[in-house]
């Protein structure tokens, strides 16, 4: 990877979080340091109230820590006020969440289209849909597909403002299996083709095999990384 290649990484350094709950302190991360590579796809792995989604949240400028520091190339990002969290958001970063968010009244191409109106170099809507095989639907209701097709459908919204930056949580936690593999299948595409850096939160260790890295949270804190010598294609999974 070439220096330049390098700058386009978001990276954090000593990020903590804590939160009041009436007098009682509730440390969600204790110092957590991370880099989100160009094209790596990253799994993060750990319990429920390890810190995954304060971590990911952070990451995508959706919240801001107690201490530490966030950059996005070379950009700090801790420094930054709302309005300029507002548009690293809108112009670099793609959310995937587990519910999806779609509004009922639009079809599937009508949801995509809301962010590419915003987006300063978005794909046509049905290239997004495309993208995650679903070009064939992108005129139905988001109650005319299954769980799966409609996230999908988020997953295409998510890039189709084509950014640096995919963040998932917890992506297949409302699927089965199959539908979820189909789901991980959309991403795992994106990142390949798109070269979009991507970071998947699960409670799932199957998913693991899908990644460059993987990351293991406990108690707000790193507990270990590993690399896997060969990711194993979404279609392989199993569950």
């Amino acid at each position: 990877m070439d220096a330049a290649a390098k700058t386009n990484s978001l990276s954090a350094h000593g990020l903590t979080k804590t939160y009041l709950t009436g007098t009682v302190e509730i440390k969600a991360l204790r110092g957590v340091d991370f880099v989100l590579d160009p094209g790596e796809l990253v799994v993060l792995l750990g319990p429920s109230g390890s810190g995954k989604s304060t971590l990911l949240n952070i990451l995508g400028g959706l919240d801001t820590p107690t201490a530490g520091t966030l950059k996005f190339r070379d950009h700090d990002l801790t420094a930054a006020d709302e309005h300029g969290l507002t548009m690293f958001r809108r112009q670099h970063v793609g959310f995937v969440f587990q519910f999806y968010n779609l509004i009922p009244s639009l079809t599937a191409r009508e949801n995509v289209a809301l962010v590419t109106e915003i987006a300063t170099a978005p794909m046509p809507p049905e290239q997004a849909l495309g993208l995650v095989g679903l070009e064939e639907r992108m005129h139905h209701f988001p109650a005319e597909l299954s769980g799966g097709e409609q996230q999908r459908v988020a997953i295409a919204r998510a890039i189709a403002k084509q950014p640096e930056i995919l963040l998932c949580d917890e992506p297949t936690g409302a699927l089965d299996s199959k539908t979820g593999i189909l789901v991980l299948e959309a991403i795992e595409r994106v990142n390949r083709e798109l070269g979009t850096s991507t970071a998947i939160i699960t409670h799932n260790t199957v998913v693991a095999s899908m990644a460059d890295r993987v990351v293991h949270i406990a108690d707000g804190l790193i507990a270990s990384t590993e690399r896997n010598a060969e990711r194993q294609s979404a279609s392989e999974l199993a569950w």
